[in-house]
């Protein structure tokens, strides 16, 4: 037994406490935590089989940062409809989790609805240098999860373009202002998208060289085809199904997302990098939005 990670985390050893296993009754059936670390995708078959042994009241921690394809979803949201009674929450903040295991300062968020729920996780996933913090705005933490992911691939095509670091910080900042703008309008506390939630996460996200989203971003830029970048990649990347989640969320609130809107089309082959890039002056971009509208 190597007690490793070796896809995602090389060879670094993980702790020996930590058992794996196969069978998803005896992962939960004796928990007094439920942790889903597992994609948007495959969010709710994996919670529906594990559904049946989780014991009443335990809490349920999501970890994804994304929405469900076609319902729109959070992942709090599937929870309350597959296992009602269990407390939702979510862990969110710049968490690169090489830099984690390496020992390096970093800090997150925990949200819960229950304040002492909230507390009690948070005491359980601070651990060594990792710092968490609590709050109950589980939408805000939950959102801001899900259009950071996008914006790392906008910032990562603005890195592969050569774009400059000035570019780079306009999309930042457009973005945040764009996932402030969604988040508010869905419940979400406009202060959450100002601290680990919003704007820590979404500048560790896009500016890592090991997020998902900004190395899809930087292939993208290299005109790669997504089948081939995803193949590459060997996990998932959210922000590739999310941005056209986003823009339909955006567009049912009645909201501009530029940036995610450019994103989608990128990724969905509608038009190149460069093309993007030059689709985000402010006046081009808002006439293709009322038009995909």
């Amino acid at each position: 037994m190597r007690h490793t990670n070796s896809h995602y985390l090389g060879s670094i050893a993980l702790d020996r406490r930590l058992k794996a296993t196969a069978c998803l009754e005896h992962a939960v059936s004796s928990a007094e935590i439920v942790v889903m670390a597992v994609p948007s995708h495959s969010f709710r078959a994996v919670l529906e089989q594990a559904a049946r042994h989780v014991r009443r009241f335990v809490p349920i921690v999501s970890l994804t940062k994304g929405l469900e394809g076609g319902t729109r979803l959070r992942m709090t949201e599937i929870v309350q409809e597959l296992i009602p009674g269990h407390p939702a929450g979510a862990l969110a903040g710049p968490t690169v989790a090489r830099e984690v295991l390496d020992g390096r300062a970093a800090a997150a968020v925990v949200a819960f609805g229950d304040d002492r729920v909230a507390d009690e996780v948070r005491r359980l996933f601070s651990i060594g240098p990792l710092q968490v913090d609590k709050s109950q705005d589980v939408v805000g933490c939950e959102i801001a999860g899900a259009v950071t992911n996008v914006l790392a691939i906008a910032a990562g095509m603005a890195a592969g373009l050569d774009a400059g670091d000035s570019t780079r910080a306009v999309v930042i900042t457009r973005g945040l202002a764009e996932l402030t703008r969604l988040g508010t309008a869905l419940g979400g506390d406009p202060e959450t998208f100002t601290g680990l939630a919003g704007t820590g996460d979404l500048i560790a996200t896009c500016f890592a060289p090991l997020s998902p989203g900004r190395r899809v971003g930087d292939a993208l830029a290299l005109g790669r085809p997504i089948e081939q970048i995803v193949d590459e990649l060997g996990q998932v990347a959210e922000g590739i199904r999310g941005a056209g989640i986003l823009v339909d969320l955006a567009a049912a609130h009645g909201l501009s997302m530029p940036i995610a809107f450019e994103v989608h089309a990128v990724t969905s082959g509608i038009r190149d990098s460069a093309d993007a890039f030059r689709g985000l002056r402010p006046q081009a971009t808002a006439g293709k939005l009322d038009r995909a509208a």
